[in-house]
């Protein structure tokens, strides 16, 4: 593994997220109840900045733009645009772009900073 800073740990309060670029990617960099975790900071449906008003519940983040819910653990995709909630519409949104997991990094705390592995 080849650990990278991608930002001091006591900028990162409980409950948190935040967008940070490390070696030219965009990451959600968060911590949660469970711990920290690191995804592509963009969700997979509209590219919509997950960190930007994305909720994190039950080990999930769900993007606020059209709801696409990822699991943080590995990255799965659970629901896929089911927002707004008139079905036709949504299924149109939906179609637009192909369904696509979340991908997820491995991150640390450590030596006072969160670190990434963008393998």
């Amino acid at each position: 593994m080849v650990w990278h800073n991608a930002m001091k740990a006591t900028k990162l309060k409980d409950g948190k997220k935040k967008m940070v670029t490390v070696k030219r990617r965009m990451l959600m960099v968060g911590r949660s109840a469970d711990g920290l975790f690191a995804t592509e900071a963009l969700c997979r449906h509209m590219r919509w900045p997950l960190a930007w008003g994305g909720k994190v519940e039950d080990g999930c983040v769900r993007c606020p733009l059209h709801q696409s819910t990822y699991r943080l653990e590995d990255g799965k995709m659970l629901e896929w645009s089911p927002f707004p909630l008139f079905p036709p519409y949504g299924k149109l949104l939906g179609a637009m772009v192909k369904k696509k997991d979340l991908k997820v990094f491995d991150v640390r705390e450590h030596e006072g900073y969160i670190q990434v592995d963008l393998v």
